[in-house]
């Protein structure tokens, strides 16, 4: 998907907060959760997000991924780094 319409896609679904960012080559999260929704297309590298109740997933560039408020989840991610474009929903 192209950036500029991912960005107008995120205001529309109410995404107000939207920033670009980037992680080392082989970063951990551990189990966590975040206060606001999340959802965010991959510019570069790989990351397998596992969130409670499900199989993890590898995510890549051009991928789109969500993860709702409150839902706990792992994020680990590959050796070339990870570079994504995030939108953040706070509830409201």
């Amino acid at each position: 998907m192209d950036i500029e319409a991912f960005k107008r896609e995120l205001i529309a679904d109410g995404y107000l907060e939207i920033v670009e960012k980037t992680i080392e080559p082989n970063h951990v999260i551990d189990l966590h959760s975040h206060p606001y929704d999340v959802r965010a297309l991959v510019l570069s590298g790989s990351a397998t997000i596992a969130c409670s109740g499900e199989a993890p997933r590898v995510y890549r560039a051009g991928d789109i991924l969500e993860v709702e408020a409150g839902r706990e989840h792992t994020e680990h991610y590959g050796p070339d780094g990870y570079a994504f474009l995030v939108g953040r929903r706070h509830p409201g």
